[in-house]
């Protein structure tokens, strides 16, 4: 497994002319909610006419950096709720950061509208995803990190929720619900706790995971569609970690997302295949065993109500 040296990105990054650290995203006592550009008039609610209220944050808290990464290539059909999402957490130590791969959908237009309120930005042909990711936490200077891909969004207050949750319990990895959105319908989607022998079962729901910077790994550029499962296997096993039982964010469910598109259906094979070669993960001969414990601790927490 050949994983990137993100200070290679980094130090490339700086001689284009980049500033590292990067300055934080503004924060002010009355939010962002009036200075940020105005949405169309049909778009109401949160993040639209909605926002985290900045007073919940005590000024006597030494509230940890958050550095967060979109990685994006044409969605500007999501790309605002995204970016407004987590602008109007209203945080107040907070570090955005967007790379895109060079859209041509109007994705441009927005990231120079919201330019003021983002700590780095650019737009212009990257290697994928993956790679888009490694080249935002290559300049990422926070406490602690989370991506968001650019057609999902995080719920109101989940800032909050994130940071109080590590500076009380003091751990590596924290993970939450989603809700999956399509059609404007919502299905809630839990998580059990996460043991590392079950770590091999997909469960997580990426936008809802946040981790410390100390244990912060590349993500592997040649996995095209399954990269944050892969990540965790890596990421997650032998750290703390702790589960917050409530929604955290929106994945929007669209014909266009890599989740769901039969097209592409190859690429999760062709990933699968890598992630359990020798040069990978190696093979799981004890995956039949894991499965049937698995679904047997499942039946468990939804009858012990866990899940």
């Amino acid at each position: 497994m050949l994983l990137p040296n993100l200070l290679h990105y980094r130090a490339k990054l700086e001689k284009s002319g980049v500033q590292y650290p990067l300055q934080t995203v503004p924060f002010t006592k009355q939010g962002l909610l009036k200075t940020l550009p105005q949405p169309e008039t049909h778009k109401t609610g949160w993040p639209w006419t909605e926002e985290a209220p900045p007073a919940q944050y005590d000024e006597k808290t030494a509230w940890p950096k958050l550095s967060i990464v979109t990685p994006s290539f044409n969605q500007g059909h999501f790309l605002e709720e995204t970016i407004r999402a987590v602008l109007l957490q209203n945080y107040p130590n907070l570090e955005y950061i967007v790379i895109d791969g060079g859209s041509t959908d109007g994705s441009l237009e927005i990231l120079e509208k919201y330019s003021p309120w983002i700590s780095y930005w650019q737009s212009k042909k990257d290697e994928g995803q993956s790679n888009a990711i490694n080249l935002g936490f290559s300049l990422a200077s926070g406490s602690y990190y989370a991506w968001i891909n650019s057609d999902d969004y995080y719920l109101k207050n989940t800032f909050h929720l994130v940071a109080h949750t590590f500076l009380k319990s003091s751990t590596d990895f924290i993970y939450g619900y989603a809700f999956n959105k399509k059609n404007d319908e919502l299905e809630l989607v839990t998580v059990p706790p996460l043991y590392d022998y079950f770590i091999k079962i997909p469960s997580l729901s990426q936008p809802a995971c946040f981790w410390s910077m100390g244990i912060n790994e590349p993500v592997w550029e040649e996995m095209h569609c399954a990269l944050d499962y892969e990540l965790w296997l890596r990421l997650v096993k032998g750290h703390k970690r702790k589960r917050i039982r409530q929604p955290l964010a929106i994945v929007n469910v669209h014909d266009d997302a890599k989740t769901h598109d039969a097209a592409i259906k190859i690429k999760w094979q062709e990933d699968h295949l890598k992630m359990w070669s020798a040069e990978g993960h190696g093979p799981v001969p004890e995956w039949k065993r894991i499965v049937f414990l698995n679904r047997i601790r499942l039946k468990l927490y939804k009858l012990l109500k866990i899940i």
